[in-house]
């Protein structure tokens, strides 16, 4: 069996990255509630 995470940083920057946040309503609600929480790093 292989592990199931298998690293790849273009993929999380895509998937998570702030550009993609940003493109949607919810993304743009996490960013938001992370500021609001006042989290140092806001995506990945």
């Amino acid at each position: 069996m292989s592990q199931t995470y298998q690293p790849r940083k273009r993929k999380r920057r895509r998937v998570h990255g702030f550009l993609k946040r940003n493109r949607r309503r919810g993304g743009q609600r996490v960013l938001k509630a992370r500021r609001r929480k006042g989290r140092h790093k806001l995506t990945v």
